[in-house]
């Protein structure tokens, strides 16, 4: 191990160091979205509503199955019940990115938020 260490130069520490700076900022701009201002909610594959994310409420949203409940609060948005027998729409828990999306197949609803960068 010391004679691998012994053989690296100066020059490649700093190709290594310029290396994970760029993953690091990379990584930054392709997971960090920035903040979501609006909640697009649809059903049956189609926009049911759209609604900003400034107002905390509650709706519910038809759905073969019944009504799910979509909650808004504090500038993230959930679905926090949902008749589908999983139950992993529900689990996803509070979304608050923009281009975060939760889906309840069975029931056919959706919710995606959405803001200035795609």
């Amino acid at each position: 191990m010391r004679h691998i260490l012994h053989n690296i130069k100066l020059g490649d520490w700093m190709i290594f160091l310029a290396g994970a700076i760029f993953t690091v900022w990379l990584a930054n701009i392709a997971w960090n979205n920035g903040a979501a201002d609006k909640a697009i909610i649809r059903s049956g594959g189609k926009i049911f509503r759209e609604l900003p994310l400034s107002r905390n409420l509650e709706l519910e949203v038809p759905g073969p199955l019944g009504f799910s409940k979509i909650s808004i609060q504090d500038r993230q948005a959930r679905i926090a019940y949902d008749p589908s027998p999983r139950q992993y729409c529900v689990r996803q828990g509070w979304l608050k990115h923009a281009g975060e999306v939760a889906i309840c197949l069975p029931n056919q609803v959706s919710l995606e938020l959405t803001g200035n960068n795609k």
